[in-house]
């Protein structure tokens, strides 16, 4: 490898300008439908099931999930599941499996670990594929990571209720995301074993779940490549969630976790992983999970890596509170930047504000509890709002900068409530 390997900030601007001229490989679909992906992308269509009823959920309506999706847990949005943020309340720090939200492009596959081989491969290798069996993979020295895994449209439809702009995609709220304590194998090791060379750039870990079609285009299966400088570094292959092996939707038997990077980057039952000496692309860092809009080149940001800054009440819509009783208003902040600073939080609309209390010891890669009191006032309509701040010194806006496919949206949501 390099010895001063490009940060990730230069590696996405050396990918776009790779991707535009042509320069980089599309690895397993023709460049013309990338570019027919690309033109897609950069056009706002109207949000998927914004209208639908926020507790519409139940099993039926969600084929291809394995778990069980009480209603009063999740709400299902086509092939996802999206955890009620109010169901995470008396959940700790972790987020339990019954309630991790659920993100599928096609449905949950079922993979036995006894039959189950990854396959390593590629012309960043210095020799042939290595195949690693599951018992191989666990008789590896193993570490644990406690880290959030998040959508990169997380909070879309606050682009559209909030800010009144049309964006395209699956109208997720605030419960795309999850924290788990994974428990897996460095990649950085299995990549060494099977004989990275200096000459690598890209490492693109693929899944077995079936290959997407998509404005009948076949994109193949889920895959999205890596820079080596973030493989090599604290990127898992992971096989346990929260002690227990890894529960079918979430990827088992095996999936990827790359701290504070979109969703898609953690590919879930993965299968194999090319080691490239050459630039890759694929339809989800090319047309997909790029920026595009008035704000941004015609041809669209550098891939998106990293996650934004957020924060939830763990409340449900419409909440209702007693007024002049004493209330514990409850939340979550994270940032995929740095550790979240602070919290503040407001009751009367923006107008005042004072932080509240936290309850973790941030850390990166993961998301902090927080709490507030709070003596409802006159009754009627009232307006929660809360904005973190993390370590960088980066702050929740007032409005995120819209983009067409409504990615990292990380304004502050106005939570409306009544006070009977």
């Amino acid at each position: 490898m390099s010895s001063v390997p490009p940060s990730e900030a230069s590696y996405d601007r050396m990918r776009l300008r790779q991707w535009a001229r042509g320069a980089a490989r599309s690895a397993g679909i023709e460049r013309r439908d990338l570019l027919r992906l690309v033109a897609a992308a950069s056009v706002a269509a109207p949000l998927a099931g914004l209208a639908a009823p926020a507790h519409a959920a139940s099993a039926a309506a969600a084929p291809g999930i394995v778990k069980p999706l009480p209603p009063e847990v999740f709400t299902v949005r086509g092939t996802n599941a999206e955890t009620n943020f109010a169901a995470l309340r008396t959940t700790g720090l972790l987020t339990p499996a019954e309630r991790f939200f659920v993100r599928n492009h096609t449905v949950t596959p079922r993979i036995e670990a006894a039959g189950w081989r990854l396959k390593v491969w590629g012309d960043g290798l210095g020799g042939p594929a290595v195949e690693f069996t599951y018992d191989e993979l666990l008789a590896l020295p193993s570490v644990t990571r406690t880290a959030f895994v998040e959508c990169a449209g997380n909070a879309r439809s606050y682009y559209t209720k909030q800010q009144g702009q049309q964006v395209s995609g699956t109208a997720w709220t605030l419960g795309a995301i999850g924290t788990a304590r994974w428990r897996g194998v460095r990649l950085a090791d299995v990549l060494h074993l099977a004989g990275i060379t200096r000459h690598a750039v890209d490492v693109l870990p693929r899944g077995l779940d079936d290959e997407v079609v998509s404005d009948g285009i076949n994109l193949g299966h889920v895959r999205r490549p890596l820079p080596v400088a973030k493989a090599l570094d604290d990127v898992l292959l992971a096989y346990e969630m929260n002690g227990e092996p890894l529960p079918p939707d979430h990827g088992a038997p095996v999936r990827l976790i790359v701290p504070s990077w979109i969703g898609i980057a953690n590919i879930k039952w993965v299968g194999d992983i090319e080691v490239s000496a050459q630039p890759l692309v694929s339809p989800w860092n090319t047309g997909l999970y790029r920026l595009f809009g008035p704000g941004y080149p015609a041809e669209g940001s550098a891939p998106l890596t990293r996650q934004t800054l957020k924060s939830a009440f763990e409340l449900a819509p419409d909440a209702e509170f007693p007024a002049h009783r004493r209330q514990v208003l409850t939340g979550r902040s994270w940032s995929g930047g740095a550790p979240v600073r602070t919290v503040e939080i407001s009751t009367d609309g923006g107008t005042r504000w004072r932080r509240a209390r936290l309850r973790d010891e941030p850390r990166s890669g993961s998301w902090v509890r927080w709490s507030a009191d709070w003596v409802p006032g006159a009754r009627g309509p009232a307006v929660l709002l809360a904005r973190a701040t993390d370590r960088s010194g980066r702050v929740q806006p007032d409005v995120a900068v819209h983009n067409t496919q409504g990615y990292l949206f990380d304004a502050v949501v106005r939570h409306e409530v009544r006070v009977v």
